[in-house]
Order: C-alpha cells, then structure tokens, then sequence
C-alpha cells in the first residue's frame, strides 16, 4: 500500500472519530477550521488517486448520526451542509464559480447570520404544528416534536388570515436554528456547577443536549430561541426568491434573524461580514460567520449541489476568539485506554460569551513545545464550538514569565501505577486496566448515546456505583439489577428513577453486534471499524479467534488497528468480561445481510438531474446490487448516469471512453438486462 493510501486511510478514520465526538458526543476536541483541513486534504487525495471513493468516506458524508432514543423520521429533502470559507480570497473564488456556471445573467445574494445551534425542520398541516425533526444524518433526523412545543419562539398554530398574508399553503415546511441565548447559557451553567456538575462546555452543545433530552420539562425550564430561515412545500422551496422565504416567515409569526441584507455584488457580501464581525459581542447569542445563498431559487436549481453541499450557498467562517490569562496549574485526566491528558487551569478569562477556566493542553510533547511554565500568560483561543486550547505564551513587560516548572508525573494520578510511553508515540499511558480512573470513563463510554445507548448512566451516575462497589465494570452493569436494594441507597434515587436505569441496561442488551464491540473500548477501534469487524466476523467468537492476518485483511483495518484488537482478545481480563456480558445476552452475533450482487463489481458515478431518481435514491439501488458509487471519473469507472445538466464528469467519461447511460440504462443493470 503507498504512502497515498495509508494517508487516505488514515484521513478517514481521523475524521471519523472528529464526526462522531461533534454530531453524537457533542464534546469536539478541534475547531471547525481543523476540521475542514483536514477534509479538504482527503478530498484532494481522494481525487489523485484516481479510485473510486467508497460510499462511507467522509467526503461523501452529509452529517453525523442521529441520536438513539427518539424516532428516528425520513426527512422531506436531505438537510445538506455547508461549505465553508475562511478568508476574502476563498469568498471570491467562491462567487467567481457562481457567475462561470450562471453565464452573464446577474446575480443577487442573501446575507444573513450563522447562528450556532442545532438545525430543525418543522412541519405544518392546516396552521399547526405537527412535527419537528433534528437533523440528524442530513437523510433522517429525530422526532423532537414533544421538546420542540415548548419552545416558545415556535408558533404551535397561525392564524389563517396570517398564513394568507405571507402566502403559505395548507402543508408547509420551516426549517431553521435553534439556539440558547447566552444569559441563558450562563444561568444554566452557574446551576450545574452549584449541582456539583461539570459546566457545558459552549452555548451549542447546550441547546443540543437539551432539545435531545427525554424530559421535556427540562427543555421548558432552558429558553431556546428558534430562527426560521427556509420555506418548503413538499421538500422544494416555496417561493421563487430566498430574500422572499425570509420575509414570509416574518409576516406569518415566525422569528427571523434581524441582521439580514440583500446585495448584488461580493464587495458587499464582504461589507455586511465586516459589519456582522463588529456586532458579534453584542448580539447576545453565538454567531460563528455568515451564510451567503444565491436569491433566485431558479438560479439555485440551475447551479444544483455537489455531493454534500449545495453549489449556491456558502458558510463565511468567522477567525476563532482568544484572550489572554494566567496559568495557574496543570492538571492530569486519565481516560479510559490509560491515557494522560495534561489541563491547563487558568485564571477566568471572557472569551466568546464564556467564561473559561480550563483548557487542553494535549500532551507532554506540546507543553514543551509552548515553553511552559506554571505562572505564564498564555493566549487562550476558543472556536464557536470547540474545547478552548492553549497556544502560546505572551512575554512582554505587561505579561511576565512564570517561574514554576511543569514536571510531567511518572505514576498515574489516579491509581499510583507507573505510566508508560511506547515508541513512536507522543501520550504517557496507565497500563493498569483496574485503574478507577480507566474504569469510570470505560463506563461512560459504553453507556454513551451513540455506543450502547443507557439513558441516566451519566458521570454523576457512575461515580455514585464506582465509591458504592455496585459495579467495577461493564460487566456488572447486568447483574445491577441483583442489587436493586443498594441501588435504592444511594443519593437521590428512587423506586421509579432506579427502575429506569435497570430498564435501560435491559434494553441495551438489544443492541448490534457493532455496537458492543465498539464499547469494548478496544484502542483504536471507533465506530465505524466497530462496524466493519462486524460485517467481516459476523460474531464475537469469531473476532476473538482470529489472527492479526485474518484482521487486516478486513477493508481499513492496518496493522495498528489489527494488533490492537488481537491484542485486546489475549488479556484474561477482558476474556473474563466478555463470558460475564455473553451470558448476560448481549447481541454476540451480527444479523444477516441480504444482498444482491447484480452489480457486483462495477463502479458507477452519478452526474446531473435524473428524470425520476434522486441522486440518494440511485446510489442506494446501485449499493444494494453490490454495486459502488464514486465521486470521481476514472478508467476504472463501469459507467457514469449522466442526467439533465451532466456537468465535467460526462466530460471526463468521453475524454477516458467511460460507457454513458442514462435512467433506463441504470435500471435494466439493476434488473439484470
């Protein structure tokens, strides 16, 4: 495999993981900047190589994954991302590809804020509120209509004289952002920290926990704010104008974002950025750019989308916030693979809208890096919604150098064990697996929403079972239910809170084989390897049986990955846990999948508007044939579906002899004619 390749793989997973700790944890560790560079280089390999690029890259990704615990709903159209810019010179790019696919017609663009919450799409019938949806993976989102009623910026019904005057039809569709304002954030955190709770980390996760929650008392209790910015009927935009959309929405009741402009020309696009920067403080909810959409609606169909995000719109990133403050300690996290994590405590600094006392400093390999010392001033940076981090240390006459040494421990803090550092690596590790530390962060992750999904056993539950002994790991989460009595004992549960928790771990028992193997916490795996492990041995027996050949053999797994699960099935300890959650009748076997292999083989890319079929709808048809679907044109391609409006790919297919089909050509191969 070429150092192309291992880059490509290693990209992947890398984003992966990043995708699985924003859209399900909702506890990112990088700016979305980070993010976007790290992306933006898998797609320029990606289109290098010249393979086809699998249906699960991250590039072809619309969203993260919907959360379990609430129905899961197909949404009217998918709710696409963005694409980002971060500097003047990417805006007019941007605008200069606009105006090369639109020919000289003249072009308007909308202007308005990008607020930083959580996207819903509500649906009406007859003037009433009759569903909202999360976005969930862009395709379904979660049915949070129960939460959704009690925010009080969403109209449960509008008047029909209302509904006449903005024009709206019988059935409509809003789609907007739901955002906690920042007087909100800071009452909600100032109670959880008098709970003895951990503070939310940002504005936007808060709003996102909270319309996710199963209590929708809770969510009545936090004031969210809903921003409407799209109208639809039956999944296309209902008015001929973007600019139109907004001013409907505000005449039929809905709240629609104040700072709003309609332009002509990209110098002005840049000059309400400019004024929109200056405003960011004062708003008093998070703002992290601004999003520019083509106003023709006709204009936008006719410039359509790419993969993942619409041609016609585009998110202008805000530079990430910073402050100066004082470092007063450093303090070590032990995570559940044994990991040392070095925290920065810091004199309270405002940044953002937030207060913040802590910060990442990653490992000892960056402390060294930055110089530090305990009694530095250190510029503190802080992205819309990620981890605040420490980037550099500010020497000057105002900001003086501290003098205390940070002396990286040799012993687990936690445990007293000696930590350990392999070769090649940059993070000291406890290697005692019965550390309390390991074991309380093993608990919550394989309780957590997007492993094996057990509502209520949060940190605060956890460390009540850790200091009572009701539990010394995963495993004794299924005979908790023998010791119902105890449980009853411990700090504010009850009869009906305790039953809950038992009933949940019960259920948990239905989830996938992948799903337990990812809440191993085997190193390494995520969530997705958890999957592909899966499909590949179809039980856990299997798995454990096999040689570090068998496991790399599998699609993405590499010998990192291999000698890490080979490894995890060799340790007494983890073959004891494993009998114990087996015998408890946790899912061991992975279900059947019943395939079809019409086009087994054959690699398609799909290019242009067809007649009939969604460009979802015929990748997921070719999928389940055995089919696969690229992004790109290669002289590996079988076929490219050209439809109305092909654009460089049919061209490409006709430069490289590619064989061209239309719908019905895609559809007598899927038949097997």
């Amino acid at each position: 495999m070429n150092k192309r390749a291992d880059r490509i793989d290693e990209l992947r997973e890398e984003l992966r993981r990043h995708e699985h700790l924003y859209y399900v944890d909702d506890a990112p560790e990088i700016t979305d900047a980070q993010y976007d560079k790290l992306m933006n280089e898998l797609k320029k390999l990606e289109a290098e190589s010249g393979e086809p690029v699998p249906a699960d890259s991250p590039t072809q990704r619309v969203g993260g994954k919907p959360a379990d615990g609430f129905k899961k709903v197909a949404h009217s159209r998918p709710m696409l991302s963005l694409d980002n810019a971060y500097n003047e010179a990417e805006l007019r790019e941007w605008d200069r590809r606009v105006h090369d696919l639109l020919g000289d017609a003249p072009v308007e663009y909308t202007c308005e804020m990008k607020l930083d919450g959580l996207s819903l799409a509500l649906q009406y019938a007859d003037g009433q509120l009759v569903s909202g949806l999360t976005r969930g993976d862009g395709s379904t989102g979660e049915d949070v209509t129960t939460n959704v009623r009690t925010i009080h910026s969403v109209p449960l019904s509008i008047a029909p004289a209302k509904r006449k005057a903005a024009g709206l039809p019988a059935k409509f569709e809003v789609r907007g952002e739901v955002v906690m304002p920042q007087t909100a954030f800071v009452k909600l955190n100032e109670e959880r920290e008098a709970a003895g709770m951990a503070p939310a980390a940002n504005p936007r996760n808060a709003a996102a926990g909270t319309i996710r929650t199963l209590e929708p008392n809770i969510v009545a209790q936090r004031r969210l704010d809903f921003y409407a910015y799209f109208l639809l009927q039956n999944g296309e935009t209902l008015l001929p104008q973007q600019s139109d959309s907004l001013a409907a929405l505000k005449t039929a009741g809905f709240r629609v974002n104040e700072h709003r402009d309609r332009v002509k020309t990209i110098d002005a696009v840049l000059g309400f950025i400019a004024k929109a920067e200056t405003l960011r403080e004062a708003l008093g909810y998070e703002i992290d750019g601004v999003v520019v959409k083509v106003n023709s609606v006709a204009q936008q169909s006719k410039l359509g989308f790419t993969g993942k995000a619409p041609r016609w719109a585009i998110a202008y990133k805000f530079a990430a916030r910073a402050g100066i403050t004082q470092l007063l300690g450093v303090l070590i996290q032990v995570g559940r693979t044994g990991k040392l994590t070095p925290v920065a405590e810091l004199a309270p600094v405002f940044i953002g809208g937030t207060t913040v006392s802590r910060a990442t400093l990653h490992n000892e390999d960056e402390i060294a890096r930055l110089g530090l010392m305990i009694g530095d001033w250190v510029t503190v940076e802080r992205g819309g919604d990620v981890i605040p981090k420490v980037v550099e240390v500010v020497e000057d006459k105002k900001h003086p150098r501290g003098m205390g040494k940070i002396k990286f421990p040799t012993h687990c803090p936690e445990c007293g064990s000696k930590v350990v550092r392999e070769e090649g690596e940059v993070d000291w590790r406890c290697i005692n697996a019965s550390c309390p530390a390991r074991v309380r962060e093993e608990l919550l992750h394989f309780a957590a929403r997007g492993v094996m999904n057990i509502e209520g056993l949060g940190d605060a539950m956890v460390d009540q079972l850790l200091a009572a002994g009701l539990v010394q790991g995963i495993a004794g989460l299924y005979t908790l239910h023998e010791r119902r009595a105890k449980l009853l004992e411990l700090e504010r549960i009850g009869e009906k809170s305790a039953d809950a928790l038992l009933k949940e771990i019960e259920e948990s028992k239905k989830r996938p084989l992948a799903r337990v193997i990812f809440g191993l916490g085997i190193r390494f795996v995520g969530e997705r390897t958890a999957q592909l492990l899966s499909d590949a041995f179809g039980s856990m027996d299997a798995l454990q049986k096999a040689e570090k050949e068998e496991l790399e053999r599998v699609h993405e797994v590499g010998p990192r990955v291999a000698e890490a699960v080979y490894d995890f099935f060799r340790v007494d300890k983890n073959l004891q846990m494993l009998r114990k959650l087996k015998d408890a009748g946790l899912q061991f076997t992975a279900e059947k999948k019943a395939t079809s292999n019409t086009l087994g083989g054959r690699t398609f890319v799909l290019t242009g508007a067809l007649p009939n079929l969604s460009r979802e709808a015929a990748k997921e048809k070719i999928e389940t044939a055995g089919g696969r679907v690229s992004g790109s044109v290669s002289k590996k391609t079988s076929f490219v579906v050209a439809g109305e409006d092909a654009g460089s790919k049919l061209d490409k297919a006709k430069e490289l002899g590619v064989s061209v089909i239309d719908e019905d050509g895609l559809l007598k191969l899927l038949a097997g004619e």
